[in-house]
């Protein structure tokens, strides 16, 4: 693996704990961490030793959103020409888009364990992930507003088809916090918890649900959701279709009968 600065990693038991790690500017990204997060979910998307991701931050926060300094920069051009500084600019938005899609596109599950600030865009990122949990303390923000920007990372794409259209336009629009308990309501995270401890126990718990099954279909499962989610229902079930023609015949399939008909535990390669 990659060495890591702005990213703490470690697995054990099919389980990739992937932590923040600028707990002093409140997991604030920098140019570095854009660079290690992308890098990072493309190698544990190839990592045989991985089957699902927890996702958290170290220190009081989750995740600050885009360090202020790295913001300041993306629009320092010294091109004079105002057409080629404007495609100079689209690329450079493209190329932060591109850590969180790595996210999405990573072929394991990535679950968000959130406590205190998941800002600008920490909400990008955990709107690319599978599933949330969050601590009641925690808060979400879509910040940018406040900025005089747009958020462009991904969260007007993906919260919406998270949260009701309304919720996320409200967010989006005045950019105030919503907190653990109204996040649950909301549908924004799947379950909420009283301390950072035992959220991370129950998360765990999860976890070792999803790296139990078969690591091929998990990974079969989450690229069919993130298709069906992305086309009608008949384009999706003619994926899925052409998606088991091509995987269903498999050793994970003959040793999850062979289980069953032993009564024991399935045990995947």
């Amino acid at each position: 693996m990659t060495t890591l600065e702005t990213f703490d990693l470690r697995i054990e038991d099919s389980i990739a704990w992937v932590y923040f790690n600028r707990p002093e500017r409140a997991n604030a990204l920098n140019q570095k961490a854009w660079d290690e997060m992308k890098v990072l979910f493309e190698e544990l998307d190839d990592n045989n030793d991985v089957r699902v991701i927890i996702l958290s931050g170290h220190g009081k926060h989750f995740c600050a959103g885009i360090d202020l300094e790295l913001l300041m920069n993306v629009a320092q051009f010294s091109q004079p020409c105002e057409g080629r500084k404007r495609e100079q600019l689209r690329k450079k938005i493209l190329a932060l888009q591109a850590p969180i899609n790595a996210i999405e596109q990573c072929s394991k599950p990535v679950i968000a364990a959130i406590k205190g600030g998941c800002i600008g865009g920490g909400v990008d990122i955990i709107s690319a992930c599978d599933m949330r949990y969050c601590t009641d303390d925690a808060y979400f923000t879509i910040k940018e507003i406040d900025m005089g920007m747009v958020a462009d990372l991904g969260t007007l794409q993906r919260l919406p088809k998270i949260i009701p259209p309304g919720i996320a336009r409200e967010m989006a629009y005045t950019g105030r916090n919503v907190t653990g308990l109204e996040a649950e309501r909301i549908g924004l995270v799947n379950r909420t918890f009283a301390s950072a401890e035992e959220m991370y126990t129950e998360v765990m718990k999860v976890a070792q649900q999803i790296a139990s099954k078969s690591p091929l279909s998990i990974r079969g499962t989450k690229a069919i959701l993130n298709h069906s989610r992305d086309h009608s229902v008949a384009d999706g079930l003619d994926y899925m279709a052409t998606w088991n023609a091509a995987m269903l015949l498999s050793d994970d399939l003959m040793e999850a009968f062979q289980a069953k008909m032993q009564k024991r535990p399935a045990v995947y390669k």
